[in-house]
Parts: structure tokens; C-alpha cells; sequence
């Protein structure tokens, strides 16, 4: 028997539909296709400015290295308060003119970077953008979690293909003006960025509001199933920062977030300085990261919707994690040729485990929520993406790759180790908000 999937159509026949079948007809119907169309100008810009911004900011804002890394940092720890604070305005205002309004704060912050020339000035501007930034990713998150419902991890399969398909064009466009190299040239990358802020408010100007759908919660036998809210068993705490079982899950998030740094640091870093081989092969790392995401998210997806497949893909990351720093540690042994085939190995394995987080961790945050309070869940769960990007990286160079080889193996089991846990402890809390199971009625014994 062929299941449904909630939009009418068989779950087999729609597994088979093409990217472009499933773009035309996503779940949430036309506010999902106008939201996956802003989404795409969104990270076509950011694109721009992750291929430009450093460079602009020292050669046409003439900061020095170490300003700009104290700058970037800054605006890295402002970022965390991003999502927590979206989410907690997203729980009493729509989140629509919420997200319109992030679009347009980052516009004129970014307006405002193409003005300031001193680090003085840009220094908050620039930490507001981050700030705006994060707030943003967390509301389009909501928005897709209240329009999808059920089939949200379907919705962000392709939301995460069509953002790196929009970021890598965003990258594309910028190494043309970056062979340029002049002031102007840089100066046109940012105010590109700018615009697309401007077309993705409009886009979301179009839609129409999304209203919060009841979410599958585990029952006692592992099976997934809806709970309307108000039939959902009531959570003790409707405040994240006083549900020590949800905090347990966002802390434990954090180390699950650590492919981003693994990916984007460590790997071009360690083939610099640790291995033999070639550093033209740094760029292929992006390349293989970018078109894994996109070929195979939808169908990585498919495979992890729901509470058990979710908590199951928690251990996967974990697994793939570990064996990819085993090739890292492995990428210092043998030759020019060795080490090249090892490191790009690691790339596409850390990419794996990256599809394999991309709908674990928001899923697991939808459905350990609580349905009353859950923009404000979400918002907390969003800080763990944050907080790895500003505390990963100094761990990786700091501690990490300065123990050397030992070092990856070291964080390899530790986030193995730590996947083995957070699933636990999610399944622990999955089972204590399902709904009890119905005893059957005994039968009146006749007289």
C-alpha cells in the first residue's frame, strides 16, 4: 500500500519527481514558491558578500587584518542573538512583516557599509547586518515550518538545494568582479547584495501569512503522529530558557554543527599547512560540498522525515563525522596523490553528514517543542548554528589541528560520542510529550 504524503499525491511517485517537478509544486503550494524564489535571490547575494566583503574592506575601507578579524568577530557574537530574538517577536507578532523588515534592516546596513570608512563606524553596522542576518534564516525556517506542516523536511530539501544553487551563483557572479579589482567593482558586489534585499521583501510582500500546523510527535510504539494543539499533552515550561530538557537538545546541537567549520576551515587549512598536497585543490572542496547538496538533498530528506528517522540520522552524523576526521588524520601519511584522494574523500563525507544535520536538527527542534510556544523554541534552537560558527573555528586552529593528526581523531569520537547522546536524550523527551496509548474498553460482562 502506497502512502500518502498529505498533498494528494502517492509518497513513491512524488520521490521520483526532478528537481524542477518538485519546484513547480512544493509542499505549501504558492507561498512556498515564492518564498523558494526570495530564498534564492537572498543567498545569490550573500554569495556576493562572502566572496567579497574581506576584500573590500581592506582594500577599498583600508582596515588591517586583525581589524577585520576583531570586526567579523563581533559581528559573529551579535549574530546569536539573531535567532532567540526573532523567535521570541515571531510568538506575538506574523512573522511575514517580521521578515520583510530583516530584508530591509540589511539593506540599509549594508547601504551604510558602502558610506563608513573608519572601523569605528563599521563596526556596528556591520555586526546589525549579522544580527539581521541570523534573525532572517530563523524566520524563513518558521515560515516554512507553519506552511509545509508535516512536509516541512521535504520543503527544506529544497530550500538548502536552491540556496546553494543561489550562493554558488552569487559566487560566480562576484569572481568577475573580483578579476576586476577595482574599488568600483567591489563596491558594486556589496550594493548587489543590498539589492537582492530589496526583491526578496517584495517577494515576501506576496505572500500571505502562514498560520502554525499541528506537528507528528513519536507515540510510545515509535510511530508518528499529529497532535492538535489542543489535545497536545501541556508542556510544564512554555519558556525555552526554562526547559532544561530543551536546552539539553540545543547545547548538545552545537558539536552537531560542527561540519559548517570542518568544511569551510579546516579542510583548506590542514591541506595548507599539514598535508602534501596541491592548494589548488581548496576550491574543489566547495564545489564537491555544493553539487552533493543539491543532487542529493531532496532524496536525503525523504530518507530522515519523522521523529525515529530524524533521531536516526543524529547517529549517522556522528558516524560520518568521525570517519571524516579519520581521513583528515590519515590525509598527513603518503604521498602528493594519496593525500589528495583522502582530503577530497573527507570533503564528501563531511557533505554527507551535513545533509544528514541540515533535517535532523530542525526537525528535532520543530517536534520537541511545545505547539503554544513553539516560535520561541525554534528561535533558541537557532542560536546553535551561531554559536558553532563563532566558537568553531577557534577550535579547529586553536586546539584541534595543533594536536595534529591525534587531534581530528580526538573530535572525531567526541562527536560521535556526543551524536550517541543527543539522540537519547531526544527520544527521551519524544516519548514523554506523545499522547498516551488508548487502552481498549473492557466489555461489560453480561448479566
Amino acid at each position: 500500500m502506497r502512502r500518502g504524503n498529505g498533498s494528494g499525491e502517492p509518497e513513491t511517485r512524488q520521490g521520483r519527481q526532478g528537481l524542477p517537478a518538485r519546484l513547480r509544486n512544493p509542499p505549501g503550494g504558492r507561498n512556498a514558491r515564492v518564498m523558494l524564489l526570495a530564498l534564492a535571490l537572498d543567498r545569490t547575494g550573500s554569495g556576493l558578500w562572502a566572496a567579497s566583503s574581506v576584500l573590500y574592506l581592506t582594500f577599498v575601507t583600508q582596515l588591517s587584518a586583525q581589524q577585520i578579524g576583531v570586526l567579523l568577530g563581533v559581528a559573529g557574537v551579535a549574530g546569536i542573538a539573531g535567532s532567540p530574538l526573532a523567535g521570541r517577536l515571531a510568538g506575538r507578532f506574523p512573522v511575514r512583516p517580521l521578515l520583510i523588515g530583516c530584508h530591509l534592516l540589511r539593506l540599509v546596513t549594508l547601504v551604510l557599509v558602502l558610506v563608513c570608512d573608519g572601523f569605528e563606524a563599521l563596526l556596528p553596522v556591520i555586526a546589525v547586518t549579522y544580527l539581521g542576518d541570523r534573525a532572517a534564516k530563523m524566520l524563513e525556517m518558521l515560515f516554512a515550518t507553519r506552511t509545509a506542516g508535516e512536509q516541512r523536511a521535504a520543503y527544506q530539501a529544497l530550500s538548502r538545494s536552491v540556496a546553494n544553487g543561489g550562493y554558488a551563483l552569487g559566487a560566480g557572479i562576484a569572481a568577475i568582479g573580483l578579476a576586476v579589482g577595482t574599488s568600483d567593482a567591489y563596491r558594486a558586489l556589496i550594493l548587489g547584495d543590498a539589492l537582492s534585499f530589496v526583491v526578496a521583501a517584495a517577494l515576501v510582500w506576496r505572500t500571505s501569512e502562514p498560520r502554525d500546523k499541528p506537528v507528528g510527535v513519536a507515540r510510545s510504539d515509535g510511530s508518528a503522529a499529529g497532535v492538535p494543539a489542543g489535545k497536545r499533552p501541556p508542556v510544564r515550561r512554555a519558556n525555552p530558557w526554562r526547559d532544561r530538557g530543551y536546552l539539553t537538545f540545543v547545547l548538545l546541537d552545537i558539536p552537531m554543527n560542527l561540519d559548517d567549520s570542518v568544511l569551510n576551515v579546516g579542510l583548506p587549512l590542514w591541506l595548507v599547512n599539514r598535508t602534501s598536497a596541491p592548494h589548488a585543490l581548496a576550491p574543489a572542496f566547495l564545489i564537491i560540498n555544493t553539487v552533493t547538496v543539491v543532487v542529493l538533498q531532496i532524496s536525503v530528506s525523504a530518507r530522515a522525515e519523522g521523529p525515529r528517522r530524524a533521531t536516526r540520522a543524529v547517529l549517522l552524523y556522528g558516524a560520518m563525522m568521525c570517519v571524516c576526521c579519520a581521513f583528515l588524520a590519515a590525509a598527513t601519511r603518503g604521498g602528493t596523490w594519496v593525500a589528495t584522494a583522502v582530503l577530497l574523500a573527507a570533503a564528501l563525507v563531511v557533505t554527507l553528514a551535513e545533509l544528514m544535520r541540515s533535517v535532523s536538527s530542525w526537525e528535532l527542534a520543530v517536534l520537541l517543542a511545545p505547539q503554544d510556544a513553539r516560535a520561541a523554541y525554534l528561535g533558541v534552537a537557532g542560536m546553535s548554528q551561531s554559536i558553532q560558527k563563532s566558537a568553531g573555528p577557534p577550535l579547529l586552529t586553536g586546539a584541534v589541528m595543533a594536536a595534529g593528526p591525534a587531534g581530528w581523531l580526538v573530535l572525531g569520537a567526541l562527536v560521535a560520542g556526543l551524536s550517541v547522546v543527543q539522540r537519547r536524550a531526544c527520544t527521551r523527551r519524544l516519548r514523554a510529550l506523545a499522547p498516551p496509548a488508548r487502552q481498549p474498553t473492557a466489555l461489560a460482562p453480561t448479566p
